[in-house]
């Protein structure tokens, strides 16, 4: 397939623009309210409207509109100080504008939505100063305000203000640092330096991997393990240039449709503890660190990660109950599993197919009536509850009260009790079954000298050379 696609790609010069290609469709604003499409479009909101913060090279905060801000009672309020920064259009960003253009981000359709719930208020205070008043606690929300999903924008057309300006739009825009007020000589912004420069693309796998082989691309961002065995196609890579980011969130498979054999959680576990994780996950890259539970660590909770019972016995002993289950069951069972396409999906496919073979469940691929549906996301922030309520996919009522009762806690103390109790509730119900943590791949050359591996699995585009703001 990449072989196929090597006679389409220009090799790059030394010098001049930086060329990013990102697995997904051309980059695009989305429409009013819209979520974001995929990773390309993601990029192009962070490059060009940036919210009150944003991530640097190492997935750490950094300011963006805001210059400094400072943070009281527990979490509870967030002021923030703004610099001077001007829209695309020339005109200076106001308080009154991130205001408005923050309360409209904070209500649109977009999966971080669940998580600002306990956004009370956003108020001017000063020409400069706003505040972020909050109805409970969270001393975790700068992450999810430096995501792409809070970027600040007035329309496609005026778009936001920076950290970068597209200076040739299309499919594959071409970004340039945006002008910077905080810098004492206006002029030394005025000499145009092509180095400084960065091209979007946005281009399926296939694609992107063969376009960097021969040195079309500086930079493939977006790598998952749907498109992870492509790289043992791609002849001529540079040695090193794959890079793993250390990514955290969730792999695992959903239980979409609890009915049939799937309506007993025990039934449910059953499916969990069959299933040989060291050989689903090796098929796709020999080394991927297998999960049994839903939090990585402890996080935000009051207790460590919850285990499942079987995780104690050895896979024999765990299929040979699960096969008594399944035998005793009166009707054949077969269920459906909806994955993406990709070749590292059918070597997934073919793993776990085998391992229900293993206790008599016949398993298919599926799409949208799909009895497991496969969640594949890093987490924007390090919470107990994102973990678990993006685990809930759906799950039981006992599961879900203790999730709501979570995100209603009104003491951060008492938030930790019940993000404990709602992970040992939906590890009860078996409404969610871990596999890994999630995989995320980039092709780095040598021109992308600030690129970093870091936990978010984010790469700016401001933040891929040294030179740049």
């Amino acid at each position: 397939m990449i072989a196929a696609l090597l006679g389409g790609c220009d090799a790059l010069p030394a010098s001049g623009p930086l060329v990013v290609s990102a697995i997904g469709e051309a980059p695009a604003f989305p429409a009013r309210r819209a979520p974001l499409a995929d990773l390309p479009s993601r990029l192009l909101v962070d490059a060009t409207a940036q919210g009150l913060v944003r991530f640097d090279a190492a997935g750490q905060i950094e300011p963006g509109l805001a210059e400094r801000w400072i943070v009281l009672d527990g979490g509870a309020s967030y002021i923030f100080r703004l610099r001077e920064a001007y829209w695309a259009s020339g005109t200076r960003v106001t308080a009154d504008d991130v205001v408005r253009l923050l309360r409209r981000r904070v209500a649109a359709a977009n999966p971080l939505f669940p998580f600002l719930s306990a956004v009370d208020e956003i108020v001017v205070m000063t020409p400069q100063v706003i505040e972020i008043r909050l109805s409970k606690p969270r001393p975790d929300l700068l992450k999810l305000f430096a995501q792409p999903e809070l970027g600040l924008w007035r329309s496609a057309r005026s778009r936001g203000s920076g950290p970068l300006r597209i200076v040739a739009p299309g499919p594959s825009p071409l970004f340039r640092p945006a002008f910077d007020p905080g810098i004492a000589d206006p002029e030394d912004q005025r000499e145009v330096d092509r180095d400084e420069e960065v091209r979007l693309v946005g281009e399926r796998a296939a694609r992107a991997i063969a376009r960097f082989s021969t040195g079309g691309a500086d930079l493939v961002s977006g790598g998952t393990f749907a498109d992870w065995p492509l790289l043992a196609a791609a002849p001529d890579l540079p040695r090193g240039a794959p890079r793993l980011d250390p990514a955290v969130g969730l792999f695992g498979l959903a239980i979409a449709r609890r009915d049939g054999f799937l309506a007993d959680p025990s039934n449910r576990a059953a499916l969990s503890a069959a299933i040989d994780r060291s050989a689903v996950l090796g098929a796709v890259m020999p080394g991927w660190e297998a999960a049994d539970r839903i939090l990585p660590e402890a996080l935000d909770s009051a207790a460590p990660p919850q285990v499942p019972e079987w995780s104690l016995l050895t896979l024999d002993q765990r299929r040979t109950a699960a096969r008594a289950r399944v035998a005793a069951w009166p009707d054949p069972v077969r269920l459906r599993v909806a994955l993406p396409s990709g070749p590292g999906a059918t070597l997934l496919f073919a793993q776990l197919a085998a391992s229900m073979a293993s206790i008599g469940i016949v398993l298919e691929r599926g799409g949208a009536d799909a009895d497991l549906i496969l969640i594949d996301r890093v987490a924007p922030y390090d919470s107990g509850r994102w973990y678990i309520a993006t685990a809930c996919a759906p799950c039981g009522d006992v599961a879900t009260e203790a999730i709501v009762a979570a995100r209603e806690a009104p003491t951060l103390p008492l938030r930790a009790e019940r993000i404990a109790a709602a992970d040992a509730a939906l590890n009860a119900d078996a409404a969610f079954i871990p596999l890994a943590r999630p995989l995320r791949w980039s092709l780095v050359s040598p021109r992308a000298t600030a690129w970093r591996a870091n936990p978010r699995a984010w790469h700016p585009l401001n933040h891929l050379r040294a030179d740049t703001n």
